[in-house]
């Protein structure tokens, strides 16, 4: 297929503009850590406070020769992958439900929002009463954190679609399965999307605050611990690669939003 000269340029130009922002994205990571680094090896920073890149790596590798790393890093990506999919779809059944019936939507909504706003890392102790000292207690609170906000960004992005479309079927006698089939959902696609990359970090932050409880595997663990025995050095490796856990989930939503926008397009 021929490319007119208008297109070609458009293109090498989103290209260009993707390399700049990959470049200083990288660049802003790799100016950072050369003056942590540097700030701890002339001793401007505590490194009993703060650690250093050198110290990070060193952690590390102590954690990969004695085998516990990726145990660690295993047990609390389970329990991530299984909130977020949880969540999910918790998100997008409760939010097509209040979508579909105006009555229910409106005696819920008020207690969606107070719900929502609830301090659920105080709720803890509770939790682990009601669902015993393990894994499901985990999940279980990284769900009451991601669930309501995850419903209530979800249905916002269902009533705010075009209405002129929903008029457009319903004059051809559409019911709402059929609205929500054929517009509803396919308009709101990026907004589901949106949905889950900030439940990414909504169910991070529950599984984390969920293992300082009651884990004894996962990187939540390992920040207790090293906070429990002043090992700095541990508490911000796990945080580090907990960023890195929370990079890579965003990328893959990234993709698939990326994926979607094409399809349309």
């Amino acid at each position: 297929m021929l490319i007119s000269d208008e297109r070609e340029i458009y293109l090498k130009k989103v290209k260009k503009n993707k390399r700049i922002i990959f470049i200083n994205r990288l660049l802003i990571i790799v100016v950072f850590l050369i003056c942590w680094e540097l700030l701890a090896k002339f001793r401007v920073i505590n490194t009993f406070l703060s650690s250093s890149p050198s110290e990070v790596l060193k952690t590390t590798t102590i954690l990969i020769k004695d085998g516990s790393l990726f145990q660690h890093i295993g047990v609390t990506l389970y329990e991530v992958l299984v909130s977020f999919t949880i969540a999910t779809v918790i998100g997008i059944i409760t939010a097509t439900i209040l979508w579909s019936n105006n009555t229910i939507a409106k005696i819920v909504d008020p207690y969606l929002t107070i719900l929502n706003s609830l301090p659920k890392v105080a709720l803890g102790p509770l939790i682990i009463i009601w669902v015993g000292a393990s894994t499901n207690s985990i999940i279980f609170m990284s769900l009451l954190i991601s669930s309501f906000i995850t419903i209530i960004n979800i249905y916002n992005g269902f009533i705010s679609t075009d209405n002129n479309y929903i008029i457009l079927l319903k004059s051809f006698k559409a019911n709402k399965r059929k609205i929500f089939h054929k517009v509803i959902f396919p308009s709101n696609i990026v907004t589901i999307i949106n949905a889950l990359k900030i439940n990414i970090s909504m169910n991070l932050i529950g599984v984390i605050m969920g293992e300082l409880l009651v884990s004894k595997k996962g990187l939540g663990y390992l920040i207790m611990y090293g906070s429990q025995v002043f090992n700095i050095n541990l508490v911000i490796t796990a945080v580090v690669i907990l960023g890195i856990i929370s990079y890579l989930m965003y990328f893959i939503v990234d993709k698939i939003e990326i994926y979607f926008n094409k399809k349309r397009s």
